[in-house]
């Protein structure tokens, strides 16, 4: 394995522990993207470009995609209240919702409503 598909594989496997750690709650906030290069040894810019070059995308690409498909899971198959999932997410609830509609062009309420509309179609 090349040393650049090796860095890309740790970054995402780095990015589905973090992202499990803040939501269980040990760890209290997303690290910045330098940080995690630090905890990889490798350059900020070193990640960015190798990420880009194997993957296509610049790293907080998938770091937000990663969380939102955490969050759609979350608020599709559970009751928890979206603020609660913003909280778990280290979100104020009203950043959460903008962020997830940049995301993902509809509301974490408006997905919701959609997720349960949809399921019961299918049942």
């Amino acid at each position: 394995m090349k040393r650049s598909e090796e860095i890309t594989m740790q970054y995402f496997n780095f990015l589905e522990k973090h992202i499990q750690d803040v939501m269980a709650g040990t760890v209290p906030e997303f690290m910045e993207l330098n940080e995690i290069a630090g905890h990889l040894a490798v350059s900020h810019k070193h990640l960015t470009d190798t990420v880009k070059k194997e993957a296509g995308q610049h790293p907080c690409y998938f770091y937000d995609g990663k969380i939102i498909d955490k969050a759609k899971e979350m608020i599709a198959h559970s009751e928890t209240s979206i603020a609660e999932i913003a909280r778990m997410f280290t979100y104020d609830p009203s950043n959460f919702s903008k962020f997830f509609k940049k995301m993902t062009g509809i509301t974490p309420g408006q997905f919701r409503k959609n997720s349960r509309h949809n399921h019961k179609k299918s049942l």
